[in-house]
């Protein structure tokens, strides 16, 4: 497998700034998820590291080797698509044997036969190899557009939301397949999606990108527990983080829209942070409220019941708040109840810089 770098990489459509001197590296044998909201520049990144656009400026490397200026056909990249492009006309077979055919590869009829016996063992489809595209699910369909791919033994694969397309049920099922098999190949993934719970189960390290920056790299749990700006905050998760604007005051955190008032020195994320900012956003995730305990009171104003737990939005002083609780706690609309805050998980941030404090 291979090691891709984009080093300050600018790419412009006109007056449109696809991506703004990024800087990603994937390593040999990972899988990389490149995060982001649509016009992000995820697409655009993908089809640099191919060949398909070139940089403006900066520089891609695969094993080290500068890629400007390369043929798309001499990087030896497997581009899957968010549409399969599966060949109408051709059996399953025809359309896996197809890119070795080609004059590129020219690669010998028994060869062919072999790997795709193994490729279509690897991906069970072997029953499928008679039959035309139209004849197969969404899901076989995936699955032939892989084995597409894998027949030439890629340095890369780079995945354009490939289960776009899929319903969730067997969205689900290929998330398992495609990190199982990436296992298997050892083999080096550069994956793109909108989706944040793809990316958080797919990816050894997620990419996220806004606007054609990179607003931070890191491990799904660190994205998550550690977002570096209010972008990435509220981008990753569902139900959506809870911020509430606070103050700094006399050794309190005073949150006026909940009409509480709580210790500094109880939040174990402001120690060590030499200059604290008189005013603050406090990111708090709903599992990270509790119902049931601590002295301050809101209201069940809502309930969302979503089979294995439930989110609350919980009425405290001027906002709803987002709650997360089992599926057997028992609350009812319009029930006041306690709650309070998990101090060690609550994020804060520097209203002026939307950064997380440091």
């Amino acid at each position: 497998m291979a090691e891709v770098l984009l080093e300050n990489v600018v790419k412009n459509f006109g007056k449109i700034k696809a991506l703004r001197g990024i800087h990603i590296e994937v390593k040999d044998g990972e899988f990389l998820v490149l995060l982001g909201p649509t016009g992000a520049g995820k697409t655009t990144t993908l089809r640099i590291v191919s060949g398909l656009e070139e940089p403006d400026e900066g520089n891609v490397y695969i094993d080290g080797v500068l890629m400007n200026g390369v043929a798309p056909r001499d990087r030896n990249c497997a581009f899957v698509f968010q549409n399969y492009i599966l060949y109408p006309h051709m059996t399953v077979y025809d359309n896996l044997a197809f890119p070795l055919r080609s004059r590129m590869w020219r690669v010998e009829e028994g060869e062919i036969r072999k790997r795709i016996e193994r490729v279509s063992s690897i991906l069970k489809i072997q029953h499928l190899l008679k039959r035309r595209p139209d004849r197969l699910s969404g899901g076989e369909q995936q699955r032939v557009a892989l084995g597409r791919a894998m027949v030439r033994n890629p340095r890369v694969f780079l995945m354009d939301e490939p289960l776009s397309n899929l319903d969730a049920k067997l969205r689900e099922e290929m998330r398992v397949e495609l990190k199982s098999l990436q296992k298997n190949l050892h083999a080096t993934f550069f994956f793109v999606t909108h989706d944040h719970v793809e990316a958080m189960t797919l990816g050894d390290r997620v990419v996220v990108l806004n606007q054609g920056l990179v607003m931070q790299v890191g491990s799904p749990e660190e994205v998550y527990a550690r977002p570096h700006n209010l972008f990435v905050a509220r981008f990753i998760g569902a139900p959506e983080i809870n911020l509430l604007e606070g103050e700094m005051d006399a050794g309190f955190v005073r949150c006026r829209s909940l009409r509480v008032s709580w210790k500094i020195e109880d939040f174990p994320f402001l120690r060590g942070i030499s200059k604290i900012p008189e005013k603050v956003f406090l990111g708090v995730r709903p599992e990270d409220i509790l119902l049931g305990v601590g002295s301050e009171r809101g209201e069940v104003y809502l309930i969302e019941d979503l089979g294995v737990d439930k989110v609350v939005r919980l009425r405290a002083g001027e906002v709803l708040l987002r709650v997360r609780i089992s599926q057997e706690a028992p609350v009812r609309v319009g029930e006041s109840v306690s709650y309070d805050l998990r101090r060690e998980k609550v994020i804060f941030f520097d209203p002026m810089t939307e950064r997380i404090l440091t």
